[in-house]
């Protein structure tokens, strides 16, 4: 069997043509898949695709009509596909539940600290040879307090990091994790906790209940000198309430490494086009944002562990097995 993969980046297109070397046929293409690029997949049983492919109605029936049975998304993220009309279709739905929680959890620390030292100004002056320090004073960040929204497995990594810091810790969660009140977290309400902490990172999942999480209520309820980091995915943040916030003057930094509408923007070169996205045009020109192009994963270690998930996945079909990868499973 040919697996086609959407929207691989050229680092990873070796990973992945070795990762299935001896077991399956790989094409690997650095289009992303949507309504346009579907019909290419006609006549491919199985495709992979990342995580801001549009599996939504129209781009499915169109890989069904086209014989695709099976899709392996390598991301953990699901929230791009409609599972339900996947189902309808009788495909089969796979994801990456677990990789490297480290690669996000030291991003959103580069990002923490990034805007905290002012390093991207810093870096832009001094190839200037301008070598003044001027605006360019952080802080401290032992002894203050981090507010940790989604204790899960990156979180864990999150705080640990933290607590090697010595900050203060405050979680939210639906459960505590055990792991954190080891290391003196204290779970409060998420009010308590953004009005409270002088760093606030979003590690929680995407869907209905957490859409815009932190919206103008919550980003009025923080500290205006509060760092606020976001490496999870974008509709956790209203932006355009955050733009209204940042034009007031408020907070120290915002490292965004995810952006509610980066469909069609993220992982593509877009540098000779202008941008209709005013909100994200407005984005970027604050000084004390830093915004990246959904990278937090993207080390060679996470990598790996996702295209050998994703082996896992078109194996596990192949052969009428099930894992906890499996989403809609084979009918």
């Amino acid at each position: 069997m040919e697996i086609l993969a959407f929207g691989v980046q050229a680092d990873e297109k070796p990973l992945i043509e070795r990762a299935f070397r001896g077991h399956h046929e790989v094409r690997c293409l650095d289009v992303f898949l949507n309504e346009d690029t579907a019909p290419i997949a006609a006549g491919y049983e199985a495709v992979s695709t990342s995580v801001n492919a549009d599996l939504g109605p129209r781009v499915l029936e169109v890989l069904a009509a086209g014989g695709t049975r099976m899709i392996a998304q390598r991301s953990t993220g699901f929230n791009n596909i409609d599972l339900k009309v996947a189902e309808r279709l009788g495909m089969t739905i796979a994801r990456v539940s677990y990789y490297s929680p480290y690669s996000v959890a030291e991003f959103a620390w580069t990002l923490a600290m990034a805007v905290n030292r002012r390093i991207v100004r810093a870096s832009t002056r001094t190839r200037d040879f301008d070598f003044r320090l001027d605006g360019l004073m952080g802080r401290d960040l032992h002894g203050r307090t981090a507010g940790v929204l989604g204790t899960g497995k990156i979180g864990e990594a999150f705080t640990r990091i933290a607590h090697g810091f010595g900050m203060k810790l405050l979680g939210w969660d639906i459960a505590e994790n055990p792991a954190c009140l080891e290391l003196g977290m204290k779970y409060v309400p998420k009010e308590q906790l953004l009005a409270e902490s002088d760093l606030v990172t979003l590690h929680v999942p995407l869907m209905p209940e957490t859409r815009h999480l932190i919206d103008a209520a919550a980003l009025r309820a923080m500290r205006d000198d509060a760092i606020l980091v976001n490496s999870s995915r974008g509709g956790l943040i209203d932006t355009a309430a955050l733009v209204t916030e940042l034009r007031a003057g408020r907070f120290a930094g915002v490292g965004l490494d995810v952006y509610e509408a980066e469909a069609g923007l993220f992982f593509l070169d877009r540098s000779l086009e202008a941008i209709e996205d005013d909100t994200l045009a407005r984005l970027v020109t604050f000084p004390n944002v830093l915004v990246t192009s959904h990278q937090a994963y993207y080390t060679g270690d996470a990598v790996g562990q996702i295209v050998d998930a994703t082996v896992r996945n078109v194996l596990d079909y192949k052969a009428g097995r099930r894992s906890e990868n499996v989403l809609v499973p084979r009918s």
